[in-house]
């Protein structure tokens, strides 16, 4: 690879690092595994970077191959879902560390969606994909992308209503714009 190639790709990777970082995150749920997959992430795109520059997508073909990446880990892996135990007793005063808290339960949810519904929701809702380039990053149509959002959100919205009533903390769930 010439100089000016490796001056692009370095440029690419320390602009394009913390947005890969973040989506990783959000696809696996762990900061080390999200950074394990953005390095493999880079060193791929570092492989075939002359071809890749060319297209002028390379943020779209880093993300694509960042998304791959992590279907493979989620096909190799087995989950097992943990459940938290719940603190006995009435809380009394209101807790100011509650947005925490939900905050921590939306999350809870959101991992135990299966891995395809959870990446278009990550995509769509806070990589602020169109549901188009959403469709293209995962290799599907729009229409599953569609559906995928619509019962992800369906899922998330029936999982945090079932856990607040069982915890006793029924609260209305904000509508989601679609």
């Amino acid at each position: 690879m010439s100089p000016q190639d490796e001056a692009a790709f370095r440029d690419f990777a320390a602009a394009a690092r913390p947005r890969l970082v973040r989506t990783a995150y959000l696809l696996c749920g762990d900061s080390h595994e999200a950074h394990d997959l953005v390095q493999v992430t880079l060193m791929r795109v570092h492989r075939r970077w002359r071809s890749i520059e060319r297209t002028d997508q390379p943020q779209a073909y880093a993300r694509r191959v960042l998304i791959n990446l992590a279907a493979s880990l989620w096909r190799r892996r087995l989950r097992a879902p943990l459940l938290a135990l719940t603190a006995a007793g009435d809380p009394g005063a209101p807790d100011p560390t509650a947005a925490f808290a939900d905050r921590a339960e939306l999350w809870e949810a959101v991992m135990a969606l299966p891995p395809r519904t959870r990446a278009v929701l990550v995509l769509r809702y806070f990589e602020d994909l169109s549901e188009a380039e959403t469709a293209a990053a995962l290799g599907c149509s729009i229409g599953s992308v569609k559906s995928q959002a619509s019962r992800g959100i369906a899922r998330l919205r029936e999982t945090l209503t079932e856990q607040r009533q069982l915890d006793g903390e029924w609260h209305q769930l904000p509508e989601v714009v679609s």
